[in-house]
């Protein structure tokens, strides 16, 4: 799916944060890869960590490089490549130039950044920015490829173009610090995910492949009322899953876009009914 490589640049050095435990808040949710009897159905190790939890590991590195900037205009985009378990380490880390450590020339600049294990295995690898740099994030740039609709069996609801939300006057109504502002990136996630009742898939399991956050015109705060969009934009497949490509936006009362995220969910055709039915 991503066969780009993404390579430090031989001028940078890595801003690494604190290693750090996640923990499995989502053990024992029906027909879910983060229950371990359901993951090591599908071949996995046991229940894993949903990919958005390691996007908060970035925020105080964010915050150490831009200060609270990059709340209003920031970027975290990331593809995630491997699934960690309840309590195994992970970190995040950045490149930045050398020499640039802190200095505003940093903005308006993509920055190869990734998660990573003790033992080097990625979690998850692309880019964060602050600002307006040139280039899309790493996760936008990838290229959209639609399978053709007689591989799909999943996501037959599915389509290009289709609304999976529309809502006026939404509140977020949690996940913020005291002044009402959103600095986690996992809840920031939350109040953009795009999933509705009438696209949720149910018959088989799904997980996170990549997700990148771009705030415009931020904070996104609680108690403010938004437009929330989503819609689909890709379906695919691969042999082991299919897979939909996401867009959604909160914009205030103006019609200003605050946030939007583009994220991508696949799931496993060895969990699902429809892949064990003849063709």
């Amino acid at each position: 799916m991503a066969s780009e490589t993404l390579s430090a640049s031989p001028v940078a050095e890595p801003l690494v944060g604190a290693w750090v435990r996640p923990r499995n808040r989502w053990q024992g949710a029906d027909n879910s890869i983060h229950t371990d009897a359901v993951a090591k159905k599908i071949g996995m190790r046991g229940g894993t960590i949903p990919g958005t939890v390691h996007l908060s590991h970035f925020a105080p590195l964010l915050t150490e490089l831009f200060g609270a900037r990059w709340l209003a205009r920031g970027e975290i985009s990331m593809f995630y490549t491997f699934a960690t378990l309840d309590g195994e380490e992970v970190r995040a880390l950045i490149e930045r130039p050398v020499g640039e450590a802190g200095e505003a020339p940093l903005e308006d600049r993509q920055l190869v950044a990734r998660i990573e294990t003790p033992d080097g295995k990625v979690v998850a690898k692309g880019t964060v920015a602050c600002g307006a740099p040139a280039e899309p994030g790493y996760v936008r740039g990838l290229p959209l490829v639609e399978a053709p609709r007689e591989e799909i069996r999943i996501l037959a609801a599915m389509t290009p173009g289709l609304v999976t939300v529309e809502k006026d006057g939404f509140l977020v109504k949690e996940g913020a610090d005291p002044d009402g502002v959103l600095r986690d990136p996992q809840e920031v996630y939350r109040a953009l995910q795009p999933y509705s009742p009438g696209v949720t898939v149910t018959d088989a399991v799904g997980f996170f492949g990549a997700t990148e956050i771009r705030w415009r015109a931020g904070p996104v705060r609680t108690g403010v009322p938004y437009r929330k969009t989503a819609r689909v934009v890709s379906v695919g497949a691969s042999p082991k899953t299919e897979f939909a490509w996401f867009d959604s936006e909160l914009s205030d009362e103006d019609g200003q876009v605050v946030a939007e995220m583009r994220h991508m969910t696949r799931w496993m055709k060895v969990s699902s009914p429809k892949w064990a039915e003849p063709s």
